[in-house]
């Protein structure tokens, strides 16, 4: 792994495969950090053809993190943002998206496949309203548009979400692998002690509940992406689980009939995860759309 400078910030990031291959850049969800893209899945798509870029988002993981923005309150901004009201916060998708492409500026790469999860879905959205020319394609997995108007999470799932990340590394595990029990595939069963090694890496690697909430923060003040996405021409492939509690999969259909000629595929029993049982299907998919628009 190594850092790069970018947009004004610190990117930590890694890659997998031939540089030749054709390039795919992966954007993780609200606190993920890179290393939840598994190494095993970055190198099975290293070995479909890919060049594979796995990189942490501004306030998780090594790159930079916003200490000096302090601590947003969330019940006061999601209170906000439900009256329709603006969000202040210290920075938007906007600027994450333009980390990425910054990054791959940094990297010499004038384009890319672009795949995102969840919060990492909204990103890649916001890179293709953006810059378009950046765009090779878009894969949006587990996200929505941002409309107001789509299906809430189930309350169990977002209270998971919601619920405070305790600080001691045990009871953190503890409460990680409880949300993942929670918002996770009923058709695919949870590996527990993958679960808490990779909770526990993450954990060692960098801790940091007031990063996420201002990620979270930065979701709720970008506001509603479709007006935009009706004017994306990217190449789009839309992957959903179609038991997803946290954004349900009629938010995946509503990002499919948002971008023009966008493909959709829905994964039986998955949730708000990339469980193992379901990366042949994605890998296989991603691979597909990554060639086809490529040519």
């Amino acid at each position: 792994m190594t850092s790069i400078k970018a947009n004004g910030i610190t990117i930590e990031y890694d890659t997998f495969g031939d540089r030749a291959g054709r390039p795919l850049l992966l954007i993780m969800g609200l606190g993920g950090q890179m290393i939840y893209w598994d190494e095993a899945f970055c190198r099975e798509l290293a070995d479909r053809g890919h060049f594979v870029i796995r990189f942490d988002n501004r306030d998780v993981g090594l790159s930079t993190h916003f200490d000096q923005a302090g601590l947003p309150r969330l019940q006061e901004v999601m209170a906000a943002a439900a009256r329709g009201e603006r969000v202040q916060a210290p920075y938007t998708l906007n600027d994450m998206a333009d980390d990425a492409v910054g990054l791959l500026d940094g990297l010499g790469l004038q384009q890319a496949h672009v795949c995102g999860v969840s919060m990492g879905g909204a990103i890649a959205q916001t890179m293709a309203i953006r810059h378009p020319a950046r765009l090779l394609s878009m894969i949006s997995i587990m996200s929505g548009t941002g409309d107001p108007a789509e299906p809430r999470a189930r309350p169990e799932a977002m209270a998971a979400l919601l619920a405070p990340a305790p600080v001691e590394r045990e009871a953190n595990i503890e409460h990680e692998v409880k949300m993942q029990r929670i918002i996770g595939s009923p058709g695919f069963p949870l590996n527990e002690q993958d679960a808490r090694e990779r909770v526990a890496r993450a954990y060692g690697r960098a801790f940091d509940p007031a990063g996420v909430a201002r990620q979270m923060t930065a979701v709720l003040a970008h506001g509603d992406r479709k007006p935009g996405l009706a004017s994306v021409r990217v190449p789009t492939l839309v992957i959903h689980g179609s038991s997803d509690p946290l954004v349900p999969v009629e938010a995946g259909y509503d990002t499919a009939e948002a971008v023009p000629g966008a493909e959709i595929l829905v994964i039986e029993g998955m949730g708000h995860e990339l469980p193992k049982g379901a990366w042949p299907r994605i890998i296989e998919a991603v691979s597909a759309f990554t060639a086809k628009a490529q040519r």
